[in-house]
């Protein structure tokens, strides 16, 4: 069954603690109790966990919506989160350029494979 470990520790302790998580061969999920923004940061972007709470219960991943699930011996299998939910982080994004304003030979765009030589 699921393990939980609750640690309290020294401010300067926080590097240690880091290594000793991601090194246990486990990575599910990790709650943060914070009101320091650089400790917050720090954690969050160097735990190899699936998920991270901050300031928040740990619990309550909505199924088909968020996704759930961890790294090393805590698995990588089938995850809530639904058939679309990758779209919900994409953003389509076009760029146009018009090449005749920026002085670009547009009579280039025009030939046919078999009209240019070597």
């Amino acid at each position: 069954g699921p393990v939980v470990h609750l640690i309290r520790f020294k401010a300067n302790e926080h590097e240690e603690l880091i290594e000793q998580i991601n090194n246990s061969g486990y990575g599910l999920t990790v709650g943060i109790q914070s009101r320091i923004d650089e400790t917050i940061n720090t954690f969050c972007s160097r735990l190899r966990v699936g998920n991270i709470y901050v300031n928040r219960n740990i619990v309550g991943a909505v199924v088909g919506t968020q996704p759930f699930g961890g790294e090393g011996l805590s698995g990588t299998g089938l995850k809530a989160g639904g058939p679309h939910y990758l779209y919900r982080f994409a953003t389509e994004r076009v760029q146009a350029i018009n090449t005749t304003a920026m002085g670009g030979n547009t009579s280039l765009l025009t030939l046919a494979d078999d009209s240019i030589g070597c």
